[in-house]
């Protein structure tokens, strides 16, 4: 088995959130919620977008919730989705934070 050491962001979350991003519609979704700025999405306007059933939709937003990339807020009728963009700041600075540089190992056990 080998084991990764960083420093910073836990090599845990940064796979979650690595894995949740993996899918090709959790993508989308992201992506979609991205584009839509700070005051993000409402679930139906991300539905009607990607034409993918509410139910589906429900499972990988919760998933992206689960892995920290989004919040949900009930607005009324509507439920919204924002990004969570410091999440996604330390993921990116996790993934460069060691590049050409010595200050990670890999231990074998």
């Amino acid at each position: 088995m080998i084991a990764v050491y960083f420093t910073g962001m836990e090599i845990a979350i940064a796979a979650k959130q690595l894995e949740a991003l993996g899918n090709l519609t959790r993508l989308a979704i992201y992506r979609d919620i991205i584009q839509a700025g700070p005051g993000g999405c409402p679930v139906g306007h991300i539905r009607d977008a990607l034409d993918i059933p509410a139910s589906t939709l429900s499972h990988h937003i919760a998933k992206l919730v689960n892995a920290g990339l989004l919040s949900q807020e009930r607005n009324s009728r509507s439920l919204v989705c924002r990004a969570r963009h410091e999440s996604m700041d330390n993921l990116m600075e996790f993934l460069v934070q060691n590049c050409c540089s010595e200050s990670w190992t890999i231990q074998e056990d």
